[in-house]
């Protein structure tokens, strides 16, 4: 009855002695690594040095991480607060709860300040981590799996998940979380609907890195695209899960989130400057006397001088009639 369906995990927790070794915690992880090297490659190819995203990384993944944990707070404060809830329980964030929303907007606030730490635009930065970054998510969603979570209704389609009781097998009591399936029948057969988004999330990926190949995108307009079509496919999605959540006159308030952000950004794809910004943009490095990165404010960011090839001399500027130079004041004669 159950044999083209898709089984669970039979626990997301391996304890190795103290360690506890979560599969969620694991999948966020590596989603990060991967985000962060495809990004860098990326924003190589736009000019920049290599290590650039390693550096503001830095300052964007723990910004971000805070984030999602207090957007998932706040949205699903149920869980914590009240009666018979622990909020310590708020700051488990391995036990699971992360807000795309929040990792985004805390997220980018940390990248800005490393942007201006380094004297590069956000908006380039923003473009080449985008592909990255919902790769990232769809490899999350796998920890979901590992979670039996954010999943749908009843359905008796063939991909449907199966859903099993996890016990403690030390008290045999129940433990969705931490616990272990025994018993391999299914409590449940449900959408899979992390596995939705998942797929949903490889497609925009492949569609942003298609789009920016070919109209050169710039500007944050990439950034934008993948904002654009990860609300779209979360609209959708949201409407078809059934785990708790806040909800505002019977709709879910991510469903209100999705369709705010989406309507943000199709505006700014809309009016944002069409093209891709010059490399030179990325060619700049901040140094001091001593050849050392100063505090922000320390010094101004210097274009990088490219290197002469051998043998060559500078071009001496051309001098106007009466022998006298004459400048424009923005770098130009």
């Amino acid at each position: 009855m159950f044999l083209a369906n898709i089984p669970s995990p039979d626990q997301g927790v391996w304890h190795l002695g103290p360690i506890s070794l979560r599969a969620y915690a694991l999948c966020i992880l590596a989603g990060i690594l991967i985000a962060l090297w495809w990004g860098d490659r990326r924003l190589v190819a736009r000019g920049a040095e290599k290590g650039t995203v390693l550096d503001i990384a830095v300052w964007a993944v723990p910004f971000g991480l805070i984030g999602g944990r207090l957007y998932h707070v706040i949205t699903d404060y149920h869980q914590y607060f009240g009666p018979g809830r622990n909020p310590l329980d708020a700051l488990a964030i391995w036990n699971g709860g992360l807000g795309i929303w929040g990792a985004i907007a805390l997220g980018g606030v940390g990248a800005w300040i490393a942007c201006r730490r380094r004297g590069i635009p956000l908006p380039v930065v923003a473009d080449a981590i985008a592909p990255g970054i919902i790769v990232a998510q769809a490899v999350g969603r796998v920890g979901n799996w590992f979670n039996q979570e954010l999943y749908g209704g009843p359905t008796d389609l063939p991909w449907g998940l199966e859903i099993y009781q996890r016990v403690n097998p030390e008290t045999g009591l129940n433990d969705p979380l931490n616990g272990v399936a025994i018993d391999h029948t299914p409590i449940a057969v449900v959408h899979p609907t992390f596995l939705y988004e998942l797929l949903w999330n490889v497609l925009v990926a492949l569609v942003i890195v298609w789009a920016d190949r070919r109209f050169r995108l710039g500007h944050g307009r990439v950034f934008a695209l993948y904002v654009a079509g990860y609300t779209l496919g979360r609209f959708w999605i949201e409407l078809m899960r059934t785990d708790q959540a806040t909800e505002i006159l019977g709709v879910r308030v991510n469903v209100y989130v999705s369709v705010l952000v989406f309507l943000g950004a199709l505006v700014y794809l809309l009016v944002a400057p069409k093209g891709r910004e010059d490399p030179s943009v990325l060619a700049v490095t901040r140094t001091d006397d001593d050849g050392d990165v100063p505090a922000d404010g320390d010094t101004a960011a210097t274009p990088r001088t490219p290197a002469r090839p051998a043998g060559t001399e500078p071009r001496q500027p051309r001098r106007p009639a009466g022998g006298t130079d004459r400048s424009d004041g923005d770098g130009t004669s």
